[in-house]
């Protein structure tokens, strides 16, 4: 393509930053990253800034390529056959490519709970539980709704400094872990003192002021409901008209190209792949990123793109300073029973928090040496991508 190409990428996350710093590495690319906020948010480390042991939020400067225009707004509206971008502040900023990254948030859909809990997906929402939690008593009881990594992280700060907790999982604890992984987990929440609620009856019914109510009938007294469970993503696609999936994930093929335009590209948790979203982790974000940049590059060189091959089976969760668990698992992300836990899995899970933007500054740095993305992965995969074509229902570009 001859003259100057404009990106804008739309979203300052893992997935959005690791693209943008990508895109660098060609002296003829402009671009532009759109963010609501002046920093980045390590999102890894909210539990961290609930706790108090962590600000959760690293200077841009530090992770993102010096080349790359930081502007801090946000977009209202994609005008994909105008190439632009209508923004808050009321302007309009024309683009050649775009990569989607807008990320994603819990989705609180029970009666009361967008009133009553706290949902801590991001900054704002954890800096308005902070003064929640200082204005009661450190003896008072604590309800985290939500038995994944965020709700189990989060417990186990809130347990460390002495409050009393409980742990609602609606379903299973930790349900990505192996039965192995989930034993240790559940121990180590047991020896801070945490109440672990699980089983098929406690999903939350409903949530007031001071009580969590559970679909069993029991009554949760509750002085600060925090709410870590569900998944909701900005409806910035679907207000722009641009096909997504029944969550509002924008509906991309394997090289993470919109399905209405080759121009739009996705990547990370607001990204659905051939109807087929990889789940949600900055450990897939960031390779995510990558590979998008990676699709519009191709474009720009005249190469055909190559499509996602998505690796890295594994989660790794804190429970509490001292303790943790790396779970490991296979190539298709399915946890196998090998874990690490205790201090060596708190201490690993603390190398990969100082790894992520470790690795978004040595691309900021080097655009193009990231290589992880193309790690080879696993048949799962491409087993599901044959069972749809098999229907007749693999998702493509239409145009």
């Amino acid at each position: 393509m001859a003259g100057n190409t404009d990106v804008m990428v739309v979203g300052g996350g893992y997935a959005g930053v690791m693209a943008a710093n990508r895109m660098t590495q060609r002296s003829d690319v402009t671009v532009t990253l759109v963010n609501p906020r002046p920093d980045f948010v390590h999102r890894v480390r909210l539990h961290q800034l609930v706790g108090g042991s962590d600000p959760a939020v690293i200077d841009y400067r530090e992770v993102l390529a010096s080349g790359v225009r930081l502007m801090v707004d946000s977009v209202t509206r994609i005008d994909a056959a105008g190439r632009g971008v209508e923004l808050a502040s009321g302007g309009r900023v024309a683009y050649d490519y775009l990569v989607y990254a807008v990320g994603s948030g819990s989705a609180p859909r029970v009666p009361g709970a967008a009133e009553f809990a706290y949902p801590i997906a991001g900054l704002e929402e954890v800096q308005r539980l902070l003064p929640a939690l200082d204005a009661v008593s450190p003896s008072a009881a604590l309800t985290v709704v939500g038995g994944g990594p965020l709700g189990i992280e989060t417990a186990a700060e809130l347990a460390e400094q002495g409050r009393s907790v409980n742990l609602v999982c609606g379903g299973v604890l930790g349900p990505y872990l192996h039965p192995r992984g989930r034993r240790s987990v559940a121990g180590q929440l047991a020896a801070l003192g945490v109440r672990v609620v699980e089983g098929p009856d406690t999903k939350v019914t409903s949530v007031t002021r001071d009580v969590v109510r559970l679909a069993d009938g029991r009554d949760l007294p509750s002085a600060v409901t925090i709410w870590t469970a569900g998944f909701g993503v900005p409806d910035l696609a679907v207000r722009s008209g641009l096909s997504t999936d029944g969550l509002g994930r924008l509906l991309t093929d394997e090289t993470l190209t919109s399905v209405d335009d080759e121009r739009i590209v996705a990547a990370g948790d607001s990204a659905a792949p051939s109807g087929l979203p990889l789940r949600m982790s900055c450990l897939y974000a960031m390779p995510m990123g990558a590979r998008a940049a990676d699709t519009l590059l191709s474009r720009l060189e005249g190469k055909r793109p190559e499509p996602l091959n998505q690796s890295f089976g594994a989660q790794c969760i804190s429970l509490g300073r001292n303790a943790g668990i790396f779970q490991f698992g296979n190539k298709s992300d399915v946890a196998v029973w090998f874990h690490v836990d205790g201090r060596l899995g708190a201490k690993m899970k603390e190398g990969v928090c100082k790894g992520i933007p470790k690795h978004l500054a040595e691309e900021a740095h080097k655009p193009g040496g990231y290589k992880l993305h193309r790690m080879k992965g696993g048949a799962g995969r491409r087993k599901a991508l044959e069972a749809l074509k098999a229907e007749g229902t693999v998702i493509g570009r239409t145009a």
